[in-house]
């Protein structure tokens, strides 16, 4: 069964956050949420949606967020990353890191695709009711 991994977003590993919040400004991108300070900007044009990392990344990688829409905004029913981690395990995909299916809510996963290229799968809102209990179901 397919699963939706939750919205998209490219996230960068940047050199100079200030140099590159400047660029991507002038390609029509606002600052949405983040500290320049700390290191970590998300930056929004439209439906697209990136985040500026310096010295967090040591690459760029592929990011999706389980239980938000494009717009940061929390759904209600949605894929779990939980759920996601034992669909893609069920898959044969060797995950690099895991989320802890003894908990509920916030939790990631990263994984590489066949060329190295990494992909973090980031939930930062409470999880779906009932979810336990579908995970139960599942094993």
């Amino acid at each position: 069964m397919k699963k939706n991994l939750g919205t998209f977003s490219s996230s960068l590993a940047v050199k100079d956050i200030a140099a590159s919040r400047a660029f991507y400004e002038k390609l029509g991108f606002e600052h949405i949420m983040g500290d320049q300070a700390q290191g970590w900007l998300i930056m929004r044009n439209g439906d697209t949606t990136i985040g500026l990392f310096q010295g967090m990344f040591e690459r760029n990688m592929l990011c999706f967020n389980p239980g938000w829409t494009s717009k940061n905004e929390a759904i209600d029913e949605f894929d779990d990353v939980r759920e996601i981690q034992q669909h893609l395990k069920s898959q044969g995909l060797a995950l690099m890191t895991e989320a802890d299916e003894s908990t509920t809510g916030p939790g990631s996963l990263m994984l590489t695709d066949p060329d190295g290229n990494p992909i973090l799968i980031d939930q930062h809102v409470d999880s779906p009711e009932g979810l336990p209990a579908r995970l139960a179901a599942k094993k």
